[in-house]
């Protein structure tokens, strides 16, 4: 398949560091010096009176919207959407949401949940599909959104200052035959650990309401979910350890090497463990790419949000090969390289 086209979207009420020295007791410095983030992006609940309250599925339409048109293809050429969130809007997922108010009727959309892995998974998914012999999808849509800050407790210093809202979206087609191995995906690993899932979780609470049924009486709960809970230290080790395996698995997929890679672009989430990674990888911090200054952790969204950055400021040329890796809760994490095939078009 070849990547032919990256848009992204974010709220447009910011939220800096001094603004959250209001709320909890941290300073600007402190965040700022262990994470890396001086602001984050955030859905709000309305931006006057009588307004409606802000949506992720906007977002996630926006972001598809410019993707589309960087790609130069219609709503109707797109055969399939993916949408990656852990933080829709409905239950059932902001696929089919996205797929109506595109305009891509001819698609069939579904949503994955992967957390802060889900736009790695979600491509390598779309591959899948792409390359599929004797299959009738020719083009494919892949959406990264997430808006953590419905679920985070802002009275919690060491989550609430780590989380933006966001989205992005990647438009991946399939090859021709003359371009099959020079563009698109070049290989990939991913890996998933349940048995670590507490260190990075949100779990279902439910009120507990029994009814009288015929036989005997039947408890049953309705609820939502919890305050998003992490462990920092463990979190940190997962990822440090981990990603920089995960990288050179999937470059030994491709056959290729460290050296060959053009720019390494990791989920957003602490520069430090970018930094980490970088050491560990023998790439200089000049070949990572990132905004997590300016966006925060922006999960399944901050890989596209940020390679949409890095392609319309010319920074990711046509022909360029990307070393990403995602992380996160799950726990999953898994890595993609791929050269972009698009041409950038601000």
């Amino acid at each position: 398949m070849r990547a032919v086209g990256i848009g992204s979207a974010a709220p447009s009420t910011v939220i800096t560091n001094a603004d959250l020295e209001t709320v909890v007791e941290t300073t600007d410095e402190w965040i700022s010096t262990r994470t890396g983030i001086s602001q984050r992006h955030v859905l709000v609940a309305s931006e006057g009176e009588g307004s409606e309250p802000q949506r992720l599925s906007d977002l996630s339409t926006a972001a598809a919207s410019h993707a589309l048109a960087m790609s130069g293809l219609s709503p109707t050429d797109i055969d399939l959407i993916i949408c990656a969130s852990s933080t829709p809007d409905e239950l059932f997922g902001d696929a089919t949401t996205v797929q109506a108010a595109l305009g891509c009727t001819n698609a069939v959309a579904f949503d994955l949940v992967a957390a802060c892995s889900g736009f790695l998974f979600g491509t390598v998914t779309a591959g899948q599909f792409l390359s599929h012999e004797g299959g009738h999808m020719i083009n494919a849509l892949v959406i990264g959104s997430d808006a953590l800050s419905r679920w985070i407790d802002w009275d919690d210093r060491n989550v609430c200052i780590l989380f933006g809202d966001g989205a992005g979206a990647m438009v991946l087609s399939k090859c021709d035959e003359g371009d099959k191995g020079s563009f698109g995906l070049l290989g990939y690993s991913l890996h998933s650990d349940g048995s670590s899932k507490c260190d990075l979780s949100s779990p279902y609470v439910g009120k507990s309401r029994t009814i009288a049924t015929s036989k005997q009486p039947t408890t049953v709960t309705s609820g939502t979910y919890a305050p998003l809970a992490m462990n920092g230290k463990k979190v940190y080790q997962f990822a440090t350890r981990e990603v920089p395996v995960v990288i050179e698995e999937a470059l030994a997929a491709a056959n290729m090497s460290v050296d060959q890679v053009d720019w390494v672009l990791l989920h957003q989430a602490n520069i430090r463990i970018m930094e980490v990674v970088a050491k560990r990888l023998g790439v200089p911090m000049e070949k990572v790419i990132t905004n997590l200054k300016s966006y925060g952790n922006t999960s399944a969204a901050s890989i596209p949000l940020a390679l949409d950055e890095a392609v319309r400021n010319g920074t990711v040329k046509k022909g360029d090969v990307i070393a990403c890796a995602g992380f996160g809760a799950g726990l999953s994490w898994g890595s993609a390289i791929f050269r972009w095939g698009g041409d950038a078009t601000p």
